[in-house]
């Protein structure tokens, strides 16, 4: 188990602690409480994916090298492409900038990697084909 999934199950274990005492006790078929979880992730994709700027990010981050060029020679396929790069092609503050990554980053859509004082952001799409699959089976 790697990357969204143990993240996506961790968080899950630790919301539903104060629940395993009752659920142990009562013999709850818990199946509900993963049920709910999984509801809860897809509203923050939503949420995410609800400002016209984040999916613009989500959309020149499948294609980084036909929207960006290479920051200091690093491969934008396998590392991602620079926030300051991004800050500019959106026309806004690096504050704004990294708040809505930072948010297409808890929705599990996005990666950072940070290599020296620069960090570097691409699309999740392993992450991304599981929230498809979600939405293909739940919606």
């Amino acid at each position: 188990m790697e990357g969204a999934d143990l993240e996506f199950k961790t968080r899950t274990m630790d919301l539903m602690e104060p629940f395993l005492d009752f659920v142990s006790e009562s013999y709850v078929d818990i199946s509900l409480f993963f049920d709910i979880m999984i509801c809860m992730e897809l509203i923050e994709v939503f949420k995410a994916l609800s400002n016209e700027s984040r999916l613009q990010i989500l959309q020149w981050l499948k294609e980084p090298d036909r929207h960006f060029t290479p920051h200091e020679g690093i491969d934008m396929n396998t590392t991602g492409v620079c926030v300051s790069q991004i800050t500019d092609k959106l026309k806004m503050t690096q504050s704004t900038a990294s708040q809505y990554l930072s948010i297409l980053q808890r929705a599990g859509l996005i990666t950072a990697e940070r290599i020296g004082k620069y960090t570097y952001y691409k699309r999740d799409e392993e992450a991304i084909k599981k929230i498809a699959t979600l939405f293909e089976k739940n919606i």
